[in-house]
Parts: structure tokens; C-alpha cells; sequence
């Protein structure tokens, strides 16, 4: 059943600080099939792509409302990514349609304060969610996600190694 259902086009971001560091948020909350285990809570922001829009704008937009984040410049790209949702029995959800994600990750170097970073008020009508955010190694970043986002996160980091070396 669920090979019969399509990807969800998204887009994720990679943001660099200027030691080179990937900012990552602790989501807060489970959302239908995008499931969080205890301990693997982090993740880097990203989300679903409008009909018609631009994937570069896209990824600002979704790093503006998930952190706040305007201060940042365009670095790089991947190619197409993939990962398959977890199988999912629970309520009604709207990611319950989609077999998983396609994505696009965009490498961005952040170029604001830390003061602008503010996950938790929510923006353009969407709920926030991360309670929490810090800096951390991208060659890390793989072990504090959930598993089924791991072979992404590596690929991600195996593309943007050269960015983050500051």
C-alpha cells in the first residue's frame, strides 16, 4: 500500500554558523508519521514545498518559520533526496497520504545575531516546532535524528562537508 503513495515534496536546510556549526532544533512534538523516538529529537529545520514555488524560496521560507531566521545566504544544494515514513496506524493525519519525503537541502550560511533565532513563536499560521535549538558538528547530526532520517542526514553531510569547515 504505501509504495502506491507519493513523496511529499520538501525542501531542508543546512544553516552554517560562521565556526561552521549546522543549527539543529529539538522537535517537541510527534506530527502523524514524522515520529520522534527519546533522544533522537533533533533534526534540522525543513518542510513541504507549495504548489508552484520556488525550492530556494521555499527553504528561506521554512527556515523563517520555523526559527525566525532571515540572516542567511545561499552556499549549495544536493540533488534529490529521499526517505519513507515508518509505517503509521494512528489518527487521521495529512502526512498519512505520503509514502515519505523527496527533498531538496539547501546549504545556507547564517549571517544574523543569535538574538533573531526564536523557534517557538509561531509564524504564518503554522504551530512551531522545536523547544529548543543549539549548534552542533554536521558529521553528528545523523545520531540525534530518528532513524528512518539518517541515510539522508548522511548524504546531506557528505555534500556540505566543505561548508562546514567554516
Amino acid at each position: 500500500m504505501s509504495q502506491q503513495k507519493p513523496y511529499r515534496l520538501n525542501v531542508g536546510i543546512t544553516l552554517f554558523n560562521a565556526s561552521g556549526l549546522v543549527l539543529i532544533g529539538r522537535r517537541f512534538r510527534d506530527d502523524g508519521p514524522e515520529i520522534i523516538l527519546p533522544g533522537l529529537e533533533w533534526q534540522m529545520p525543513q518542510g513541504g514545498v507549495d504548489a508552484g514555488e520556488d525550492l530556494r524560496a521555499a527553504a528561506l521560507r521554512e527556515l523563517w518559520e520555523e526559527t525566525s531566521v532571515r540572516s542567511a545566504e545561499y552556499l549549495g544544494e544536493t540533488d534529490w533526496l529521499v526517505y519513507e515514513f515508518p509505517p503509521y496506524d494512528g489518527p487521521p493525519h495529512r502526512l498519512a497520504k505520503f509514502r515519505g519525503q523527496r527533498q531538496k537541502w539547501f546549504a545556507l550560511r547564517f549571517t544574523g545575531d543569535e538574538t533573531e533565532i526564536d523557534p517557538l513563536t509561531p509564524r504564518n499560521d503554522q504551530p512551531a516546532e522545536f523547544d529548543a535549538w543549539r549548534w552542533e558538528r554536521l558529521d553528528r547530526v545523523a545520531d540525534l535524528v530518528v532513524p528512518f532520517r539518517r541515510e539522508v542526514y548522511r548524504e546531506v553531510a557528505r555534500n556540505f562537508a566543505g561548508f562546514a569547515k567554516g
